[in-house]
């Protein structure tokens, strides 16, 4: 049902080493490079960055980010956190969304929260 999910960021290469990191972690790939527009996705582009055309809101949600296994959200994150990103919740088991859920959190360059993800109930 969705296509893609597009993200308006202040710099586009600062926030394109970040998100290049966190998909080869996640077996993704760069899928399309302009001069304000990068795209990524594993068969076809699904996350965009954008160059921003106005200025930032407060704040606005997440997006969470499919892992093959533990070891992937892991590598996600430590490649996020070497890259520009912030911690917001270190890999681990979260029973409040299932007892098999795994995840962890970080925030982007931008401040956008970015959850890496594997197993589901």
């Amino acid at each position: 049902m969705i296509d893609h999910v597009g993200f308006e960021v202040a710099d586009l290469a600062r926030s394109a080493a970040f998100y290049d990191a966190v998909f080869r972690a996640l077996g993704g790939r760069r899928m399309h490079s302009g001069a304000h527009a990068i795209a990524y996705g594993i068969v076809a582009p699904s996350l965009w960055i954008v160059v921003r055309g106005h200025p930032a809101g407060l704040g606005y949600g997440h997006v969470a980010l499919r892992a093959r296994g533990r070891a992937a959200v892991a590598e996600a994150h430590r490649a996020a956190l070497a890259n520009g990103g912030s911690d917001e919740g270190s890999p681990g088991l979260r029973p409040q969304y299932g007892s098999l859920y795994y995840a962890g959190y970080v925030r982007d360059p931008d401040g956008l929260r970015v959850e890496f993800v594997s197993g589901s109930d």
